[in-house]
């Protein structure tokens, strides 16, 4: 059987890069089925790791969910994802009913869907060491196999950086788009510049800017104070001609819900952190419209709100 020598002096025969090529093919076609009936595909990302951007993620699908749209959150940080826990999400993903079956996500509400990389580990408090082929592969595989169904956004929450994992999901999702995360110090803006270059480096077009921490909330007034200052993030918008989709303050009360795995804005609370989601959501709304025009949530479990024909008017800047 003839074979073929690559640059570095190991050598494949041909069926085995033929075979490669075809299973790689037929992963594409696998992807491209999963996600073919999503409408926005949004990948959250930041250039450094502490600036709230699972805290982002997370409490940006669910407002859109509260809004009454389908949404879906895939969590592809392979070395720290925190979504599950952010939820208190409970159980397993099920096995495919047949070899070729797509995987069904988890079930956080009617409205919003939950799939995380977390569920491939049999421990969850192991620690993960691999190296760059693999994760791309993992996280090729991952995405392959879940069935969305129809979405109107997909928020994708990757670790922070420049690398594996948001570069595969950049060449993997077809048409996905990205909001940056960044904090207001000088060091977080010199790394989010990193990320705004490294998406117009792969074509990935960017939503807008996110200031998250941008002041601190006050438990006993409710008042904002720039303790980390304040206007970096709209200031990077700025020079890079982006659109700046809001600023978050950082809110005690929210830090403390994501740990009891009862994210904020599923509650009825009303603070500035709140109002602030709400407006960036609704910039997202103006730049990426959904399919159809939103259906009022049926809330279960925590979360639950009146809803009416008109939408759920109970949550304020939801």
């Amino acid at each position: 059987m003839s074979q073929s020598c690559d640059s570095s002096g190991s050598c494949a025969t041909k069926a085995t890069k033929e075979s490669q090529q075809a299973a790689l093919a037929q992963q594409d076609n696998a992807i491209t089925r999963s996600l073919g009936k999503i409408k926005n595909k949004i990948l959250v990302m930041s250039g450094k790791g502490g600036v709230g951007k699972s805290t982002v993620s997370v409490n940006l699908a669910l407002s859109l969910a509260q809004q009454g749209y389908q949404v879906g959150l895939m969590d592809v940080d392979i070395h720290g994802p925190d979504v599950v826990r952010m939820l208190n999400l409970q159980g397993t993903l099920e096995a495919p009913s047949a070899p070729d079956a797509l995987v069904p996500p988890l079930r956080y509400n009617d409205n919003l869907k939950v799939v995380s990389l977390e569920y491939m580990m049999r421990d969850r408090d192991e620690a993960i060491i691999w190296r760059g082929p693999l994760k791309i592969q993992a996280i090729r595989q991952f995405i392959a196999d879940m069935d969305w169904g129809e979405l109107d956004y997909l928020i994708i929450d990757a670790p922070p950086g420049t690398g594996d994992e948001p570069l595969t999901v950049a060449q993997t999702i077809p048409l996905v788009k990205a909001i940056v995360v960044t904090t207001p110090q000088k060091v977080a803006l010199a790394d989010v510049r990193k990320s705004i270059n490294f998406c117009r480096s792969v074509n990935v077009e960017i939503v807008g800017v996110v200031e998250n921490m941008s002041g601190f909330v006050c438990p006993h007034c409710n008042q904002t104070v720039d303790i980390f200052k304040s206007g970096g993030g709209e200031e990077v918008a700025r020079e890079f001609d982006l659109p700046f989709l809001g600023r978050v303050p950082m809110d005690p009360k929210v830090v403390a819900a994501g740990d009891d795995g009862v994210p904020y804005l599923s509650t009825t609370t009303d603070s500035p952190a709140v109002q602030a989601f709400g407006e960036i959501v609704a910039a997202i709304e103006r730049r990426l419209p959904p399919v159809a025009a939103p259906s009022p949530l049926k809330m279960a479990g925590a979360g639950a709100c009146a809803c009416s024909s008109g939408g759920c008017g109970s949550q304020k800047g939801s």
